[in-house]
């Protein structure tokens, strides 16, 4: 049945999703060009908020749960599974608070509207999956601008989507290279539930009626620990909302 409704729904979601990103590339231009990077953070954060919301032409239910009082005045590293695509605009959303920003593909930087204009002047990193020296370089740059703004960033570990929703293997890479560069940062895993289903089927037809859930878990504190143990323990708490046992 969520099939069924997908092939009705799903145009009239991407018409939705595709209208925003068209109506904010304008918007997110002039907000930089002529008021800097306050006035684009805002616009990109409306423009998040309107994408997140989208689900309900899926009748899909967006949730986010944070119990924990998160700190403004330092970088966070937040360290989150990663199922779909439409991860990405609820975690801008529920966390604009914090500046995240992202490591995405250099590839990404071109050809998307809203997006591809926010990765370029947004602040986070876009790594050249194929040139390391060129990948480390930028994490590094970030983690930089981490610690001189009180920043945040927003890391899959896994490093690519888990299609099923199993949860793959956490790498400690990235958590590694920025916190060598903004050691003060706090560690913050978040479980994000249910938005692999969407795509279950592919572009098309995105499936409907699921509860979107994005949990904020307890903050760790790398003190005298390794990135390898933050890494492992970051997966652990991640992989007990889910239900998911180490392998």
């Amino acid at each position: 049945m969520s099939k069924f409704f997908g092939y009705i729904l799903s145009p009239v979601f991407y018409f939705f999703f595709g209208l925003t990103l068209c109506v904010f590339h304008p918007i997110q231009w002039i907000c930089h060009k002529f008021f800097g990077y306050k006035a684009h953070k805002v616009s990109v954060d409306v423009l998040n908020f309107f994408l997140t919301y989208c689900q309900i032409f899926l009748l899909n239910s967006v949730s986010f749960k944070n119990e924990h009082d998160l700190p403004t005045d330092r970088p966070i590293i937040f360290a989150a599974n990663h199922q779909s695509m439409y991860d990405i605009p609820s975690l801008i959303w529920f966390l604009r608070k914090h500046h995240a920003k992202f490591i995405s593909k250099i590839e990404l930087t071109k050809g998307i509207p809203s997006i591809s204009i926010n990765l370029r002047l947004g602040g986070g990193a876009n790594i050249d999956r194929k040139d390391n020296k060129q990948a480390i370089s930028e994490i590094i740059k970030l983690g930089r601008r981490m610690k001189d703004n009180n920043w945040s960033a927003v890391i899959f570990p896994e490093g690519t989507r888990a299609k099923d929703g199993k949860l793959k293997t956490f790498q400690f890479g990235g958590i590694a290279t920025l916190l060598k560069t903004a050691p003060n940062a706090l560690v913050v895993p978040v479980a994000i539930e249910n938005s692999w289903k969407i795509v279950r089927f592919g572009m098309f037809p995105l499936t409907t009626g699921h509860a979107l859930r994005w949990t904020v878990l307890k903050p760790i504190e790398p003190a005298d620990q390794s990135a390898n143990e933050i890494t492992l323990e970051i997966e652990t708490a991640i992989r007990k909302i889910l239900n998911q046992p180490l392998s």
